[in-house]
């Protein structure tokens, strides 16, 4: 596309686009003056839809008017809740109904799916992940490690960059596998890396796995609502996610959490359990043994906190109607665009580490700013330029197809021509 650096080309492109009005389902945080912030952190924390609080009022004025017989009695009843959410949050990363389940929290989640999927021999223990995986990943299967008795600097295989690069490349994986693929149980990767926004070839991570007889995860922490996962057709064993970045569900809301549907009626897999992961026809005749829902389901635990997941619905009624497929189209343009305006600045300051092919990242551009340190981020966020800082030199910013606009990145790139 011909792209122009003007306000007046990022005013049109926002004229022509399609799902401009979504901007408007969203509060947009707002200076003392009433001008709208320029927010670039849906990669953190996405924006609140103004659907939400009626959402949440609801169940609020459910409980107060029936109580525990808000369970089977609310306009949306408490006890099949999360199924609700089960359809839509599928479509989103492609998988069938029964490989999906919002329950618990993203890490949470990790150590249970591992629980099942990290099944360690004295020959086949080790684990691979990114080097620049988010540290949270990296603290969990350094201490599945640990609990099944290995020590996590022989047990813990990282992928990394190769020098003087950023980005991982798919051969040194295959080559990993190659020389230690007998002794690997287990591929824990990011769909879309945190630090970078590279957004990884999930199929060809599973094919990789699957040769050397490996189980393979995936966080999609930064991928779901991002990114097109198609875990189903992927063929990877299980999948995290949070809600709270791109899904839009509010601060430590609820996660998501996805088992293939091969491991779905296995009833040998280990697990741990609990009074909701039971047959839900019988769950409540109390005196039984155990008899495990089949599927993603099976893994839950706990009765759900049903606030959070009318936030979470909240939003994901929103994705139902717009769909991933504009979402992506947008995403692809909006990125297209901002990547075009950094690079017309023509400083030898700046280097985008993301890929620049679209169908190798999110909506994420990290900027990495040479002989910078974080006084530039505090002053993009004193002009209220909301990105996110990450050591030593990269700032990373998301523009989000549902609430962000092109005169959003042309006025940001504006601004931080202006700083530098």
């Amino acid at each position: 596309m011909n792209y122009q650096a003007t306000p007046e080309f990022a005013q049109e492109l926002d004229r022509q686009d399609p799902l401009s009005k979504y901007r408007n389902q969203f509060h947009i945080p707002k200076d003392q003056e009433g001008n709208s912030w320029l927010y670039f952190c849906g990669n953190s924390l996405g924006l609140q839809p103004k659907k939400t609080q009626e959402y949440i009022q609801q169940e609020l004025t459910d409980w107060a008017n029936l109580g525990v017989e808000g369970h089977f009695e609310a306009k949306n009843p408490w006890m099949p809740y999360h199924e609700f959410l089960t359809e839509t949050m599928a479509k989103l990363v492609g998988a069938k109904p029964i490989e999906v389940v919002t329950m618990n929290t993203l890490t949470t989640n990790l150590h249970l799916l591992m629980v099942s999927f990290y099944q360690p021999t004295d020959k086949k223990y080790k684990i691979v992940i990114e080097s620049d995986a988010f540290p949270s990943d990296k603290y969990a299967v350094e201490s599945q490690l640990s609990f099944h008795g290995y020590d996590p600097k022989d047990g813990l295989i990282l992928w990394t960059p190769r020098e003087g690069e950023e980005l991982l490349r798919m051969e040194d994986l295959e080559g990993i596998l190659e020389e230690q693929g007998d002794e690997i149980a287990m591929l824990l990767i990011g769909g879309v890396n945190y630090y970078t926004g590279q957004y990884l070839d999930i199929k060809k991570i599973a094919e990789l796995g699957d040769a050397k007889n490996c189980m393979v995860g995936i966080d999609l922490a930064h991928g779901a609502g991002n990114i097109k996962p198609n875990l189903h057709e992927s063929g990877v064993d299980f999948a995290a996610w949070c809600t709270y970045k791109y899904l839009n569900s509010g601060p430590g809301s609820l996660a998501g959490l996805f088992i293939h549907e091969k491991h779905a009626h296995n009833k040998n897999l280990k697990k741990f359990s609990g009074w909701w992961s039971h047959n839900k026809t019988t769950r409540f005749n109390m005196r039984q043994e155990l008899d495990v829902i089949p599927g993603a389901e099976g893994y839950q635990l706990s009765n759900p906190p049903i606030l959070s997941m009318a936030a979470i619905k909240a939003s994901l009624d929103l994705f139902d109607e717009v769909g991933m497929d504009a979402l992506r189209e947008k995403s692809e343009k909006l990125t297209g665009y901002f990547e075009y305006l950094i690079n017309a600045m023509g400083s030898d300051r700046i280097k985008i580490i993301t890929p620049s092919n679209p169908k190798e990242r999110g909506c994420q551009l990290s900027v990495q700013v040479l002989n910078a340190d974080k006084s530039l981020h505090n002053k993009l966020t004193e002009a209220h330029v909301i990105t996110d800082w990450r050591e030593p030199d990269v700032i990373r910013c998301a523009p989000v197809p549902l609430y962000n606009s092109f005169e959003d990145v042309f006025k940001m790139t504006e601004i931080l021509k202006t700083l530098l």
